[in-house]
Formats: C-alpha cells, sequence, structure tokens
C-alpha cells in the first residue's frame, strides 16, 4: 500500500502539473479527484464540527461528570434553533418554485459577516497602521538606534507622500507632484514586496512537489 500510494501520489502530482503544457484530460482528472476528495473532507468536517457539535450538542448536552464523579449537568441552548433554521432555508435555492426564500438567510449571513469584519478590519488594517506611523522619528529617547530612526524616518515620509498621491482635489505638478511621485514609488515597493511574498509561497509549494517527485518517488535525491 505504501508503494500503491507512493505513485498515485505521484501521478496526481503529474497530472497537475501537466497543465503548464496544455489543458488535457489527465489534468481534468486530477482536477476533479481533487475538487471532489475536497469537497467531500470539508463535508464531513462540518457536518461533526457545526452539525453535531455545536447544534446537536448545544441543544442536547451530552453527560459529563466532574472529578469526584458528579454530574455536570449543562442547559442546552435553544438559540441554535434560530441558525439551524435559517441553515435549512438556504436550502431552499435547491428548490426552483421558492428559491428566493433563501435570501433571507442569506442577507442575515451577509450583513453579519460585514458588521463582524468591518470591526476586525477597522482595528487591524486601520487603527494599528495608524498606530505604526504615529511614532517618535527619533524613538522612545535619543539613544535609539540609527536603525530604528531610519526607519521611523520612512515610515513617516512614505506615509505622508502616499497620502498625497492620492490627492486628488490638487495637480500633481511642482513640489506637490514630486512628493506624489515619491508616494507612487513607496506605493510600488508595497506592492511589489506583497508580490514577492505571494510567489515566494507558490515557489514553496512547486519545491516540495519537486522535492517528493526527485526523492521520494524517484530517489534521485536524498
Amino acid at each position: 500500500m505504501e508503494h500503491f500510494a507512493l505513485w498515485l501520489a505521484a501521478f496526481l502530482t503529474l497530472g497537475i502539473v501537466s497543465f503548464l503544457y496544455k489543458d488535457n484530460p489527465w489534468y481534468k482528472l486530477c482536477e476533479a479527484i481533487f475538487v471532489g476528495l475536497s469537497a467531500g473532507y470539508w463535508f464531513v468536517v462540518l457536518f461533526w464540527d457545526n452539525i453535531y457539535g455545536k447544534f446537536w450538542v448545544g441543544v442536547f448536552p451530552l453527560e459529563e461528570f466532574d472529578e469526584a464523579g458528579r454530574e455536570i449537568t449543562a442547559e442546552p441552548d435553544y438559540w441554535l434553533f434560530v441558525g439551524a433554521a435559517l441553515g435549512i432555508l438556504m436550502l431552499m435555492r435547491l428548490v426552483p418554485n421558492i428559491g428566493w426564500i433563501s435570501r433571507w438567510p442569506l442577507a442575515f449571513i451577509v450583513g453579519s459577516t460585514a458588521g463582524l469584519y468591518l470591526i476586525n478590519y477597522f482595528s487591524s488594517n486601520m487603527m494599528r497602521q495608524v498606530q505604526g506611523t504615529i511614532v517618535p522619528l527619533f524613538g522612545a529617547g535619543y539613544d535609539a538606534s540609527a536603525y530604528a530612526i531610519v526607519g521611523n524616518i520612512v515610515v513617516a515620509v512614505g506615509t505622508f507622500a502616499g497620502l498625497v498621491y492620492f490627492f486628488f482635489s490638487k495637480e500633481h505638478r511642482g513640489v506637490f507632484g514630486g512628493t506624489a511621485k515619491v508616494g507612487v514609488f513607496f506605493l510600488m515597493l508595497t506592492f511589489g514586496a506583497s508580490f514577492g511574498y505571494t510567489v515566494m509561497s507558490r515557489m514553496s509549494l512547486l519545491i516540495g512537489r519537486m522535492d517528493f517527485l526527485l526523492g521520494d518517488w524517484l530517489g534521485m535525491i536524498k
């Protein structure tokens, strides 16, 4: 079975990589297997984590005992029926005649999720960013390292120049235009670093697959 699993993994890996040449039936087969396995895996995970682990156990609590052997009584949470009802209404989309009912729970989910993420992103993407830019240029005192001083100055200049670039009420000419060009330079550095990080993460996946093919499968590298 170990040899079978090894050859099966190599077959699927080469099938996915074959898309670099062109779209072909081998790639489509491997893609369908991957999508099907992922759907089945996440269905099982979500069933035991949500339907059973949260809803069923929450409404019908399991018997629990403390160290002395005394039973711990847990109160059922009947509010979970509201979530279950919304989930059932989502399935009405499968019935064409009453599919419009699924818009109600969908609107609730989109609204509540938007409100939740608004608070999270406001804290992480706005307030933390503002906090990171409001720092003394020379550190907490004049004993800060040269690295910290230069870093604080670069953050201040980059933030100000980036804001100037997005100020479109004034034509970008003269000193104002030069500052906007500096802002573009900082923006390009940011986008390039972000893209480079994405490429590095994808390259790590490719290196892992090549290490599997050349090492575990073919034994060409140790």
